[in-house]
């Protein structure tokens, strides 16, 4: 299943040890059940003290997992802050990630 392939690929990736982990779009095309469960990896490697520089279109799965959130329009960051700034910034989350 793409869950499992998800988990694969990130136990493939700590296993080399790496410095920093790039995790592109964990949760695309998964069951919510599943969605759960690459998220708690995602919390356990970050507990561990592995940076992660996660991209995810999710917004509710970024906000849950990233201390800190860049949004990104037309290769330009039109955003950076925590995610309780990005909840509060009502005009970013209107003209870039609200349909």
């Amino acid at each position: 299943s793409g869950g499992e392939q998800q988990m694969l690929t990130i136990a493939r990736t700590l296993m080399g040890n790496p410095e920093v982990i790039l995790i592109d779009e964990p949760t695309e095309g998964l069951a919510p059940k599943i969605v759960e469960t690459v998220e708690q990896v995602i919390q356990d490697i970050h507990r561990h003290g592995i940076p992660i520089l996660l991209v995810e279109q999710n917004m509710r799965v970024a906000l849950r997992l990233a201390g800190r959130i860049y949004v990104i329009s037309k290769g330009k960051i039109v955003f950076q802050g925590t995610s309780q700034e990005l909840q509060e910034a009502h005009e970013i989350r209107e003209k870039y990630l609200e349909v």
